[in-house]
């Protein structure tokens, strides 16, 4: 039990090129394929969910965060709806510095049935924001030699954030992404994170994988781009995850 009901699961890793993004863009899809009600908040500067679904906004988070109302802000994607990322978050980032707690009352009358939050790969205050938001945090993490220090620092900053700003922030579960089963160092990886973490590690592992790398290029999800593919199959196993262990919450 991860005490409290999870409906909005921020992705978190401090450490870029981890698959945070395609991750939370074909779950997104995946989700959305099971009936659920999904929307994706962009919240990095960078906005590479918003291009990798192929919008250009005009408006997005940062105008949220100002005031204006959340449904003249949506982009219908894949499923689902698209909160975009626009290049006023890096005014955001400055201005949210004093405001841990900004987005979580901006998002506080939205009726979604799951909320994930695309989060920068770094530990800025929109990050915060969006822990401070969550009641549950998905982590990608490649499978590669730092991978258990990572997660470890991640941990680290969970306790904080819930001792300070959010107590009902729970970790729903790490993910192993980038995976080459051909390599003893993943093979490695995957036996330490289970071993270290046991159950909050998902049976899925998402795969390196072409199509999924090709996939925002295009601006598709991998569900429209290559739906056969391993990399689809995977993030729809891990749907499947994510709804069994939000329902357990």
């Amino acid at each position: 039990m991860l005490g409290g009901k999870v409906r909005r699961i921020a992705l978190v890793n401090q450490k870029g090129g981890v698959g945070k993004t395609t991750t939370a863009i074909n779950l997104a899809a995946y989700l959305a394929r099971m009936g659920k009600r999904v929307l994706l908040v962009d919240l990095d500067p960078q906005a590479n969910a918003t291009a990798g679904l192929g919008v250009r906004p005009g408006r997005g988070v940062y105008h949220l965060l100002q005031g204006e109302p959340l449904e003249g802000l949506l982009v219908p994607a894949d499923g689902f709806f698209l909160l975009p990322a626009t290049a006023d978050l890096v005014g955001a980032t400055v201005e949210l510095a004093e405001a841990p707690t900004a987005l979580a009352e901006a998002l506080r009358d939205e009726a979604f049935d799951l909320v994930l939050l695309d989060a920068p790969p770094s530990l800025s205050p929109l990050t915060l924001n969006a822990l401070a938001a969550a009641e549950g945090v998905l982590a990608p993490v490649q499978a590669e030699y730092y991978a258990l220090e990572g997660v470890a620092g991640l941990l680290s900053t969970l306790e904080e954030v819930r001792a300070r700003l959010n107590p009902r922030l729970r970790l729903l579960g790490i993910l192993i992404t980038m995976y080459d089963g051909r390599t003893l160092l993943a093979q490695q990886v995957e036996a330490q994170l289970r071993a270290h973490f046991g159950p909050k590690v998902f049976w899925t592992v998402v795969p390196r994988n072409v199509r999924l790398a090709e996939a925002p290029s295009f601006g598709r999800t991998i569900a429209q781009h290559a739906p056969t593919s391993p990399g689809a199959h995977a993030y729809r196993r891990l749907a499947e995850e994510v709804i069994a262990r939000v329902q357990e919450s």
